[in-house]
């Protein structure tokens, strides 16, 4: 089914391009130069066999499972918080490398502190920890408007980094994601996103923080060279990396191992890339050999299958 196809894209594009980090994550760019990345590895960074995906992609799919029972902010997270003690969306049944920010907001929630009260404010609070799994929420905009749809992804960010910054990071992304999948190049996805999300964030509270996202709104984020893109955990970083990587290449497999090969937090900028650039390329533009490796292959197929009637029924 067309619809089935159009979530699994996304997912496993999400999905193939973290696991095709994990083993390099941490790793400088200057390794990566000498030494590219070019198909899937296994063990380095967290000694992991290879196909193995992170909580990148955990956490994604418990916001999907979530997703499919309708948008609940309890359920999704109470999903993060089954991730973290039953192993739950994990590719082998335990977590590792749980981000810090994340490991206290879970400690939060299970405190009883509400969805929406957990997350974290400060600045220093704008890792990339809710960018990396938001993507699913561009799949709710058949059913919502533009304005609702940017508003839950807002308060899904929240959970785990409720500040202004990484909001608009989350929605500018989803923005973009929502012009992909109703058909446009990245290019015009790029610039069409930009422009619906500029209604949202020209108000008070958002614009304070427009000047953090110059670069991104110049519209030539393409046209920076490599050594202006930043590739470390801030989520500024990895939407500005992730998009140069989508707009300078010209399939699946380019933009991910671009992705990685600029280093540091590889796993998630590839993630955040190979989300956007598998819904373009769909995912007959993923590598079969790479999907064939991934931890859990059919169980996020039949995700990406109940998902799809869930948002698009």
């Amino acid at each position: 089914m067309l619809t089935a196809t159009k979530t699994l894209s996304g997912l496993m594009g999400l999905c193939v391009g973290d696991a095709l980090g994990v083993p390099v994550e941490f790793t400088s760019r200057a390794e990566r130069v000498k030494s590219p990345v070019t198909t899937m590895l296994g063990y380095g960074t967290w000694n992991q066999p290879p196909g193995t995906w992170s909580d990148d992609s955990s956490l994604t799919f418990c916001l999907v499972q979530s997703l499919c029972r309708g948008y609940c902010l309890d359920a999704i997270a109470n999903s993060f918080w089954r991730w973290y003690k039953t192993g739950y969306w994990t590719p082998r049944g335990e977590i590792f490398g749980i981000g810090k920010s994340t490991y206290a907001v879970i400690m939060r929630l299970n405190q009883g502190v509400p969805p929406l009260e957990a997350g974290g404010t400060s600045e220093m609070s704008n890792g990339n920890g809710s960018l990396m799994r938001i993507l699913p929420m561009a799949y709710c905009h058949k059913s919502l408007t533009f304005s609702e749809l940017i508003s839950r992804v807002h308060d899904v960010s929240a959970i785990t980094h409720a500040h202004a910054r990484s909001q608009m990071a989350c929605g500018i992304y989803i923005s973009i994601a929502i012009a992909l999948l109703e058909g446009f190049n990245p290019q015009e996805a790029y610039l069409q996103g930009l422009k619906n999300s500029q209604k949202i964030y020209s108000v008070p509270n958002f614009v304070d923080e427009m000047p953090h996202f110059t670069r991104v709104f110049s519209g030539e984020i393409a046209k920076l060279p490599v050594a202006e893109i930043n590739s470390e955990g801030y989520v500024i970083d990895t939407l500005e990396a992730s998009l140069w990587c989508l707009l300078n290449s010209s399939s699946y497999s380019e933009a991910v191992l671009k992705a990685i090969n600029l280093g540091g937090h590889t796993d998630t900028t590839a993630a955040v890339t190979g989300g956007l650039a598998g819904i373009y390329y769909g995912v007959e533009g993923i590598p079969q050999q790479w999907m064939n490796q991934i931890a859990r292959k059919q169980d996020i197929i039949n995700l990406a299958k109940r998902f799809a009637a869930a948002v698009y029924s």
